[in-house]
């Protein structure tokens, strides 16, 4: 599945290559992997992403790495959850989500000079939470709600609005939830 023989792979024969590594992948891939998987430079892999997507092909940055948006997924039940706390909760926070087996797609800020900032997270797992915890502790990141004094809204997903639900009654008892502060 690699190619890296030390050969480096050029323009649109790499970046076939990359969409045919995402397409087969079930887990995200970073771009660091696919920078050894072509023998160029993470900056390459970011420009050739940035020409497949605009070349409408369906690849989400995700906190984990790239992933290609292939599936026609079974319906989602989806929602908005405006949460406010301190950035050592973000974890607690994401564990609450995910044990009640929703994803979190997205965490949104409302900037005073950018307006709407929003990132992908695709979080769905305690693994892949931690991992993202650990990301933002070793890269010494800050968190989007660090810009809006711990406000952000959450894009979830679950098989059931049930499950959202139980997630948000949850948050609720911890004191995760906006309308809790005023």
């Amino acid at each position: 599945m690699h190619m890296s023989n030390g050969k480096k792979l050029l323009g649109e024969e790499r970046r076939k290559q990359i969409i045919n590594w995402l397409t087969s992948a079930h887990t995200p891939i970073t771009g660091s992997e696919l920078s050894k998987r072509s023998n160029v430079s993470r900056q390459v892999i970011v420009q050739d992403i940035s020409i497949l997507k605009a070349q409408k092909h369906p690849i989400i940055a995700t906190a984990q790495g790239y992933l290609y948006n292939q599936m026609k997924k079974p319906e989602l039940a989806k929602r908005m959850i405006a949460c406010k706390h301190y950035r050592e909760q973000a974890k607690e926070e994401l564990f609450i989500l995910v044990d009640h087996g929703l994803t979190v797609s997205q965490v949104m800020v409302e900037h005073a000079i950018y307006g709407e900032i929003t990132a992908s997270l695709m979080v769905s797992s305690r693994h892949e939470a931690e991992q993202f915890c650990k990301r933002v502790e070793e890269t010494n990141s800050s968190l989007l709600s660090e810009l809006t004094d711990g406000v952000h809204l959450h894009l979830v997903e679950a098989a059931t609005e049930a499950q959202i639900d139980k997630a948000v009654l949850e948050l609720s008892r911890k004191g995760f939830l906006l309308d809790e502060y005023e």
